[in-house]
């Protein structure tokens, strides 16, 4: 009697990786609006021009390091660089007394991101057999999502213990930062070398050499990220319907029980049907959501939205590192993995620049209106492409 295959320890214990720093960063995330816009007294926009911004930048960091993680052949040096660069920054948060001083604190933090994710990707990719990928890609998104769903419960409870003083917070959310480090550092193992270029390439030659499948999956998430701003803006919507500031991290728990509860069966299911269904889906799901949040004005319509976003999270993202996965070369994995996370970044700094301006003039239902519209217009040039025929090896 043959047993199952299993999913590689690496997965593993990246996904637990992954669960505190999400921990540590998303109590960080739930709190920044109200620090950005009630202690620090910025406007809007300036959430969606530092969350943008950050993220943008740290897209640059994720081109970068899957380029060089394909080049040397080396996954975790580049894992550990992300990792332990996003817990130094930490500190960073409390010590601000402006929007710069933010904006570095934000800028340091992503930047670690950007270093770590495609290696860090490209790792579970190595390791796992084509026809595990759905479920290894969400898997590690589930555990980082329950990183995700505990943090602004844990930002609630520590605003009571510390009287809403957020730079306290901060420093106590540096703690599980530091232990996603240590546990990166002992516990992930080099994956063994599988595939290596043919001879050396000038670094920007790789990116030339994704093909047609993988740059035009590169386009459909540039195109669906216009349509995806900040989560910042359900922690906005939830007081803009009546929620306290101290409750608004509320918005985030909601938006992480959709994530959490589809991420896994989503992947697992795009191991059964075609991923282009799974992510068409997840396009439609947002449509719905924003919709729900834009029309509606109450407690209600804000859960039943905000559960739907998180829903749409899963139904989309760990589908999308799955099929880049599948398109990719075994020896430009990691650099596909960066020119997603490049093209999508630039994408999130649009759409929360523009996500920003919309509420400053014409306030959150309009907001979320757009999203609606353009999430639909991505759905609609979606389901013209042709399905290319899926890469198994």
């Amino acid at each position: 009697m043959s047993s199952r295959p299993r999913l590689p320890r690496n997965v593993w214990v990246l996904g637990f990786v992954s669960l505190l720093m999400d921990l540590s960063s998303e109590i960080y995330h739930a709190l920044l609006p109200a620090f950005i816009t009630v202690t620090l007294a910025l406007p809007v926009v300036a959430l969606g021009a530092i969350d943008g911004i950050a993220e943008a930048t740290a897209s640059f960091a994720k081109l970068a390091s899957g380029r060089l993680s394909d080049r040397s052949m080396k996954r975790k040096p580049w894992v550990l660089l992300g990792y332990g660069l996003a817990a130094l920054s930490k500190p960073l948060f409390p010590l601000a007394q402006g929007a710069l001083e933010l904006m570095g604190a934000r800028f340091a933090d992503r930047v670690g991101k950007g270093i770590r994710g495609a290696p860090r990707d490209a790792i579970i990719a190595d390791e796992t057999p084509a026809e595990m990928r759905g479920k290894a890609f969400g898997l590690r998104q589930a555990l980082d999502t329950v990183g995700a769903f505990i943090a602004p419960l844990a930002a609630i409870a520590l605003m009571f213990a510390f009287a809403d003083d957020i730079r306290a917070v901060f420093w106590i959310a540096a703690i599980p930062a530091v232990l996603s480090f240590l546990l990166a550092l002992v516990a992930v193992h080099e994956p063994a070398v599988r595939a290596a270029p043919a001879k050396a390439r000038a670094f920007f030659h790789g990116f030339r050499d994704i093909d047609r499948t993988g740059r035009r999956l590169l386009a459909v998430a540039f195109l669906f990220t216009l349509a995806r701003f900040s989560e910042a803006f359900l922690i906005l919507r939830a007081i803009d319907v009546g929620v306290s500031t101290a409750l608004s991290p509320l918005a985030l728990v909601a938006f992480n029980l959709g994530f959490m509860a589809l991420a896994y069966p989503a992947g697992a299911l795009s191991d059964r049907i075609s991923p282009r269904t799974v992510l068409m889906a997840g396009m439609a799901t947002l449509v719905v959501a924003d919709l729900i949040l834009g029309l509606g004005n109450g407690i209600p319509s804000l859960i039943a939205g905000t559960v739907l976003w998180g829903a749409h999270m899963a139904l989309t993202q760990g589908i999308f590192l799955r099929m880049i996965a599948d398109a990719a070369p075994e020896h430009l994995r990691a650099t596909s993995f960066g020119a997603f996370y490049f093209v999508t970044g630039v994408g999130t700094l649009l759409a929360s620049l523009a996500a920003g301006f919309i509420w400053d003039r014409d306030g959150g239902s309009a907001t979320f209106l757009a999203g609606a519209a353009a999430a639909a217009v991505a759905l609609a040039m979606f389901s013209l492409l042709r399905e290319e025929r899926r890469v198994s090896g």
